[in-house]
């Protein structure tokens, strides 16, 4: 079974994201664990979250150790109408990752959800609170077809299903964080518009 504690992950890191790292085995939710204080760029995983949670308070179902569940803090230099913006950049950032890892072109179902076939893969929630934002992820990687949520407004699928083959979630953590490093720096110097 692939691991996404410490020593799994952060050799493999290629940015400055997740420097600051905390691997729970479980939890309620990785979004609530991010201190006001705690850096930009810290990240928390859990291998199972017991209260996870998706847009509009609707609940986030993953088996444990089967999916990447983690929470990322920003504190992008931005006025604050700009952070709606930063589901976007992190769902494109999940979209890369997944491609890079698999070759599955997953498609962006607005504001949060990417898709594989129509079917719900991950999920990005981005909460704005004193000065920071927490950037959750979620991403059905390894769970069997017969253990996917049910009954859910958009079927879900996973990386299993759709590939046949399991995926390495602290690879696919790293590639995330990476892309998501590139992406956010360059909106955070962009111009709106």
């Amino acid at each position: 079974m692939d691991s996404l504690a410490s020593e799994a992950v952060v050799p493999r890191l290629r940015g400055r994201f997740g420097r600051d790292y905390r691997y729970l085995e479980s939890t309620p939710s990785t979004q609530l664990l991010l201190e006001p204080e705690t850096p930009e760029g810290a990240v928390v995983v859990a291998g199972e979250q017991t209260e996870g949670r998706g847009r509009l308070g609707r609940r986030w179902f993953a088996p444990p150790g089967t999916s990447l569940l983690c929470s990322i803090q920003l504190r992008p230099a931005v006025p604050g109408e700009r952070l709606p913006e930063l589901t976007g950049v992190a769902a494109l950032a999940c979209a890369e990752a997944i491609e890079a890892l698999t070759g599955l072109a997953s498609e962006l179902k607005f504001p949060n959800d990417l898709l594989l076939g129509g079917l719900k893969v991950a999920g990005v929630l981005a909460e704005a609170r004193e000065g920071r934002v927490v950037l959750g992820v979620g991403v059905n990687v390894n769970i069997p077809e017969e253990q996917l949520p049910q009954e859910v407004d958009v079927p879900a699928t996973s990386l299993l299903v759709e590939t046949g083959r399991a995926v390495d979630r602290a690879e696919l953590l790293v590639e995330l964080l990476e892309r998501l490093e590139r992406r956010y720096d360059a909106w955070v110097t962009s111009s709106p518009g």
